[in-house]
């Protein structure tokens, strides 16, 4: 059967294709399975059990899904596919860990992968990565680094398949009303072109969350790009409370002074950035992709405004870090043949190619680069971060206090702390530097 995660997400965007419509023209996903039959499968039968991340494209959610289903079927399993809010698998697959429930390969992000393999909860692939590279071109620099051994206990822990980053959109025609016409090349000319465009109550210069959730983390990059640090470069001493962190912190007072943030932008759920672009109510946005595939069907007068650009300089350069996300397979699988085939089915170009279409990522491996989706404006940027963004966590190092920082929202809680609290920056600065500490001295 197929399935969604009994938590709701809120439906922000429709899919550019009609989901597993989009495969008819080749023979439609049945035509796909017929072509090649997943390798190396002994078709015992029982259910197969696979836990998908829901994106924000209903199209690339359902070819997942569909294809999934597919695959098991003709491999002689019964599929059970899960999507799961992204911002929610930390607390689902904790709870799984707990109660030995996990599924037989599922969808991860490198920070909770880190934290997995580091407990043995994953199964080395490096094998299988070999494999599918050889197969398609080899894998992209950037990709291969930051899916290393060495940044995973020694062994890879899983198949690559959608580098994740961020681009800037912004409102042209909101901008081009106040006399500015160019991208901003800064973080604080962000800010000056955002005090100069919106226009409250309908719109906000800066529709960045600082919330609980994964969009909230992106903060972590401006922080850096100011020179603020998590730890030191040996990835061990806590360096929160300087100088540089509270440069930016400063910067993020004035934004909030200034009625700068979005209301609520605080508490906002994963789709909040979303809701309040193609609602119209933000200037300024820092996204995937994922807007930008839902204003071609919902509102092409406002895609026909939106300006896209990479993500702005601070003080110290350019902080734009690439994120792979993985397919891995849990130690506790059932199936983990059968997860192996799966993850070699799902890196052919007929599915990929297809996924990609109405997917929010850049390319993993390189015969993806000559896909048609990456010669696009937006999906173009994607590819030109997966040739020349920066290395996760970069330049604090990725590690297993790292992605437990960043899971646990440690930087958006400062944040909080000081633009809805009121704590003054010296005491929001020295509360995040205690916390992050107990942090570190668990894998020290």
């Amino acid at each position: 059967m197929v399935r969604r995660s009994d938590i709701t997400r809120r439906s922000v965007i429709r899919g550019a294709v009609a989901g597993a419509g989009a495969l008819a023209g080749a023979g439609g996903i049945a035509g796909m399975v017929a072509a090649r039959k997943a390798p190396a499968v002994i078709q015992t039968g029982g259910t197969f059990t696979y836990w998908g991340g829901l994106i924000f494209s209903d199209a690339a959610n359902s070819v997942l899904q569909s294809t999934i289903e597919e695959w098991c079927r003709s491999n002689g399993f019964e599929p059970d596919v899960v999507m799961i809010n992204q911002n929610e698998t930390v607390q689902r697959v904790s709870a799984a860990v707990e109660a030995g429930t996990m599924p037989d390969a599922l969808d991860l992000g490198l920070d909770l992968a880190l934290q997995l393999s580091s407990s043995g909860q994953l199964v080395a692939v490096d094998d299988l990565y070999e494999t599918i590279g050889a197969a398609h071109g080899g894998w992209f620099e950037s990709v291969a680094n930051a899916t290393a051994p060495e940044r995973f206990g020694g062994s890879r822990v899983g198949i690559p398949f959608g580098a994740s980053g961020n681009i800037l959109f912004r409102r042209m025609d909101l901008l081009e009303e106040a006399g500015l016409t160019t991208a901003p090349a800064t973080w604080q000319e962000v800010a000056d072109q955002a005090r100069a465009a919106q226009q409250p109550p309908a719109t906000f210069g800066l529709g960045f969350s600082l919330s609980n959730v994964g969009d909230g983390n992106v903060m972590i990059s401006i922080m850096q790009s100011y020179g603020g640090r998590i730890a030191d470069d040996a990835g061990t001493t806590v360096m929160i409370n300087s100088p540089e962190t509270r440069t930016f912190l400063e910067w993020v007072q004035a934004c909030a002074t200034d009625g700068l943030f979005s209301p609520s932008n605080t508490t906002w759920d994963g789709a909040g950035d979303n809701a309040a672009y193609q609602a119209g109510q933000a200037v300024f946005i820092m996204n995937t992709g994922s807007v930008h595939i839902g204003l071609l069907d919902s509102d092409p007068e406002l895609e026909e405004a939106t300006g896209y650009s990479p993500l702005p300089d601070g003080p110290m350069g350019k902080i734009s870090p690439l994120n792979p996300n993985i397919r891995s397979i849990p130690t506790t699988s059932s199936q983990p043949d059968a997860a192996r085939a799966l993850c070699e089915y799902l890196a052919m170009p007929a599915y990929s190619e297809q996924y990609y279409n109405s997917a929010i990522y850049g390319p993993v491996l390189q015969g993806e680069r000559g896909f048609a989706i990456f010669s696009t404006e937006v999906h173009g940027a994607l590819l030109g971060l997966v040739e020349n963004g920066t290395a996760p966590a970069a330049p604090d190092q990725f590690n297993g206090a790292y992605a437990e920082t960043s899971t646990t929202f440690a930087i958006p809680r400062m944040l909080q702390r000081m633009v809805v609290d009121g704590m003054s920056i010296d005491d929001t600065m020295a509360q995040a530097q205690t916390e992050i500490e107990a942090i570190y001295a668990k894998y020290v």
